[in-house]
């Protein structure tokens, strides 16, 4: 084995492999993204949105785990696109409903298929069962307490 193929120290280091993982990961899904014209932190504002339940933007920040001020500005934009609208709550004046326009399905359905497309060719190094195993494993660390 030559100095080429020889794996450096890093390598081995488990932050190491899912930074770079997920680095390449976040390209592959932006390039696949880029025709829809939106990015995957939009994309997953609009899977949130997609539910039976009317959301509130507090709501939907807490689902995402974005501070208010982030929601805010992911909300503007996709507004500005047609993809969401806003409304007052008939219950409670103070709290902004979000809802997907038909624009906004479209967009998700359509973005959602190039996003799961871009995450079978980068799986497509592992056969379908080491794939089926990495995402499971990887959902009980983020799920975990």
């Amino acid at each position: 084995m030559d100095s080429e193929q020889r794996p450096t120290p890093l390598e081995f280091r488990l932050g190491y492999l899912l930074k770079h993982a997920q680095a390449g990961l976040a390209r592959a899904s932006a390039e696949a993204l880029a025709p829809y014209g939106v990015d995957g932190h939009e994309l997953a504002v609009l899977v949130v949105l997609s539910g039976d339940d009317p959301l509130s933007q507090v709501e939907v920040a807490g689902r995402l785990g974005v501070d208010r001020t982030t929601m805010v500005s992911l909300l503007d934009s996709l507004e500005d696109r047609g993809l969401v609208e806003r409304r007052r709550s008939p219950q409670d004046r103070r709290r902004n409903i979000v809802e997907l326009t038909p624009a906004g399905r479209d967009c998700l359905r359509e973005g959602e298929a190039a996003r799961r497309s871009a995450e079978r060719r980068f799986l497509a190094p592992l056969d379908e069962e080491t794939a089926a195993t990495l995402v499971r494993a990887l959902r009980s660390l983020v799920t975990s307490p």
